[in-house]
Formats: C-alpha cells, sequence, structure tokens
C-alpha cells in the first residue's frame, strides 16, 4: 500500500511539473510576442491554455483523491497539500500571460509609442526566473532556492512602479497615447502578477518541506533558516 502510495505521489509530481513546463512556455510566447512583436508566439499562448485548464481540473482531482483514499503522515499531506496550491498558481499564471497575450494585441494595432519603456525586458525576464527557480525549488525541495524567489519580488515591484511612472507621465503630456499607454500599464501588472504567483509557489515549497508559514513576513526569507 506505501509503494502504491509513493508511485501515486510521484505521477501527481510529474503531472504537476508537465503543467509547470506548459506555463513556462506561456510566458516564454506572451514575452517574445510582446518584446519582438511577434504575433505568431502570441497564437501560441492561446494554443497552449487548453491544456494547461485541463490538468487544472485533473491535478485537484488526482490530489484530492490521494488524500480521500489513504492516510498519508504529515509530511505527505504537506506535499499533496503543496501541489494542490502550486497547481492553482499555475493556472493563474497561465491566465496572466493570456492576458499579457490579450493586452499585446490591442498595444500592436495601435499606433507606435515613441517612448521606450526599459524595464519591461528585464519584467519579463525576472518573472520566467523567479518560475523556473520555483519549480526547481519544488523539484529539490530547495528551500534556499525558495527563499531566493521570495527576495526577488522586491525588484519585480520595483520594476512595476517605474513603468507605471512612465505611462503617467506619457498619458499626461498627450492623450492619444491613453489607450497603448494603459495596455503597457496592465501587461507591467500582469507581469508583477506572475511574480507574486511564483513566491506563493516558493513559500509552499519552504511549507512542504519544513513544515514553516512563511507567508506575511515582511522580509520573506526572516524565518527560512531557523
Amino acid at each position: 500500500m506505501h509503494r502504491h502510495f509513493e508511485d501515486a505521489e510521484e505521477e501527481l509530481k510529474q503531472r504537476l511539473l508537465r503543467m509547470g513546463g506548459l506555463v513556462e512556455d506561456m510566458l516564454s510566447y506572451a514575452g517574445k510576442g510582446l518584446l519582438e512583436k511577434d504575433e505568431t508566439a502570441l497564437k501560441k499562448v492561446y494554443e497552449t491554455e487548453a491544456e494547461v485548464n485541463r490538468l487544472h481540473i485533473e491535478l485537484d482531482d488526482r490530489a484530492l483523491k490521494l488524500i480521500a483514499l489513504h492516510q498519508p503522515a504529515a509530511a505527505d499531506v504537506r506535499f499533496t497539500v503543496a501541489c494542490i496550491k502550486i497547481n492553482s498558481d499555475l493556472e493563474r499564471i497561465g491566465d496572466q500571460a493570456m492576458n499579457i497575450a490579450q493586452n499585446t494585441e490591442i498595444f500592436l494595432k495601435r499606433p507606435p509609442l515613441a517612448h521606450t519603456f526599459v524595464a519591461l525586458p528585464r519584467m519579463v525576464e525576472l518573472a520566467a526566473s523567479m518560475l523556473k527557480n520555483s519549480l526547481d525549488a519544488f523539484v529539490g525541495k530547495n528551500v534556499e532556492l525558495a527563499g531566493a524567489v521570495l527576495s526577488s519580488d522586491t525588484e519585480e515591484d520595483r520594476l512595476k512602479s517605474a513603468v507605471f511612472h512612465a505611462v503617467m507621465g506619457l498619458m499626461q503630456n498627450d492623450a492619444s497615447t491613453v489607450q497603448s499607454a494603459l495596455c503597457i500599464m496592465l501587461i507591467a501588472r500582469n507581469l508583477e502578477r506572475i511574480a507574486d504567483h511564483a513566491t506563493n509557489i516558493s513559500e509552499d515549497v519552504i511549507f512542504m518541506v519544513r513544515g514553516t508559514d512563511v507567508r506575511h513576513h515582511s522580509a520573506g526569507t526572516s524565518k527560512i533558516g531557523a
């Protein structure tokens, strides 16, 4: 029975990683569409969403059955609950990638802006890195890597604020830019939300490994080394 449970846990883990890989692809396609004005990449975001949504439902069902049909120990319960929560965050990251693609499509149909939002490429890069590192932390049960993701969230917030500041100045100086500028503002918000979800995943990894809840701590990593 214990071996059967371990096999079920491993299958759950592998399906979660499959979903994580698809969500990473969605973010990569969305970023390429935005930064390279690649409409083909944007279409790939939409094409991937259906599989992510299917896995989202399947993973929750498998995880709940795992708890209901067995009597897992505390560490196994934490693993299964972490999978459910990570599954939810991954699905929401996919939604944010969809939003980026949709806002980019609107943006590309508008006259180009003279202003270059230099923080956006870094926001895309950082969000992708945080997502990857959070998933790597889950696979390796790596609390230190999870803590590094938490620390990175501050920079993404700062970059979003820089984009917002630039957008507000642009709209104030030229009313004709409002719709395009709002698209940039929404995209920056989408990227910041992806970073938040990656942070959530990392918090779940820390709880899964150590049973320590680090949510709502101002420093994010204040109890990781405890």
